[in-house]
């Protein structure tokens, strides 16, 4: 699935030595267990992106003009282990190319490979889940490398901090960490909530977000809709705080799963990867700079693992 350019910008923004951000679309839908259709869901994102309009009124930004790369798709489907494997080496060339790394899935276990690389590459890594599921599972139906085990390797080898929880297994309570899950029905009532999660955070950050972590009745378009979701404009405040106060390395979006008669879930879907890179980028006050000139990635590589000896 190698498209046009990203949301139809220009070639002077898309071609890969200019731009400081790749998108890795991974249409895969090997392990989903209830509604299937999230290996359409690249596709779907990149119809709407280019549907939508490339200023940014908040951040007063054109973000595109940064350079954003559209990579092959990673296709491997022969198994989820050769699926996460692959997405884990897609996602590390890239990365080892200081490129601001982003991924479109496909369901949440092409999470399990985008984690890894970023876990090898930046040191002291939050894993920021955003998600109505708990995805804890040490392995579901045969396999570590399910949409259930999602951030399972990433509670072990990094700092997990989830929000939006909502739905989970008995068994994967044993596994949270109760100072760093914030459950659903608890920030209903926690005005403070917002804060309470950035003093979990350490400094490099990547976040994993699974739309589903969105109320039903704003994005019903997903494999495992949960009530009692997050809103738009509270998600946007919560990401804003994120991006202004700590260095977010990459992230990844998931589990959109189209439905041809409701568009509009694929819409908010676009915008909400744009509207990240907008926050991402948006200190950058010499956008109308030709970007030739642009240092690659400046923020977003930094503390690079080498041997525990950082670089940048």
């Amino acid at each position: 699935m190698k498209n046009k350019n990203y949301a139809g910008i220009p070639d002077q923004y898309a071609k890969l030595e200019n731009a400081q951000i790749v998108l890795i679309p991974v249409p895969y839908d090997g392990t989903s267990t209830w509604q299937k259709g999230a290996d359409k869901g690249p596709d779907a994102f990149l119809e709407a992106s280019e549907n939508m309009e490339l200023y940014d009124i908040e951040t007063n930004t054109e973000v595109y003009k940064q350079g954003i790369y559209l990579a092959d798709a990673v296709t491997e489907k022969s198994s989820p282990e050769a699926m996460v494997e692959a997405v884990h080496a897609a996602t590390k060339k890239f990365i080892n190319k200081k490129k601001f790394v982003t991924l479109f899935g496909g369901e949440h276990s092409i999470s399990i490979g985008t984690i890894r690389a970023f876990d090898e590459c930046f040191n002291n890594l939050t894993v920021l889940h955003i998600d109505a599921h708990a995805d804890l599972r040490k392995e579901y139906e045969g396999s570590s490398c399910n949409h259930a085990c999602a951030v399972y390797e990433a509670n072990q080898n990094t700092n997990l901090v989830q929000v939006g929880i909502r739905s989970m297994d008995v068994s994967e309570r044993k596994e949270i960490n109760e100072d760093k899950v914030f459950f659903a029905h608890d920030m209903a009532v926690n005005e403070d909530w917002v804060d309470d999660v950035i003093d979990q955070l350490t400094n490099n950050v990547f976040i994993t977000f699974d739309l589903d972590a969105f109320d039903p009745s704003l994005l019903p378009s997903t494999g495992t809709p949960e009530p009692g979701g997050l809103f738009y404009y509270e998600t946007l405040d919560f990401l804003k705080r994120v991006f202004t106060t700590k260095n977010v390395v990459g992230f990844d979006i998931v589990e959109l799963c189209p439905n041809p008669s409701e568009k509009s879930s694929d819409f908010l879907a676009a915008k909400l990867y744009y509207k990240m890179l907008s926050y991402k980028f948006s200190n950058d006050t010499d956008e109308e700079e030709d970007i030739d000139s642009k240092k690659s990635n400046r923020a977003a590589v930094s503390k690079f693992k080498d041997n525990d000896n950082d670089y940048f």
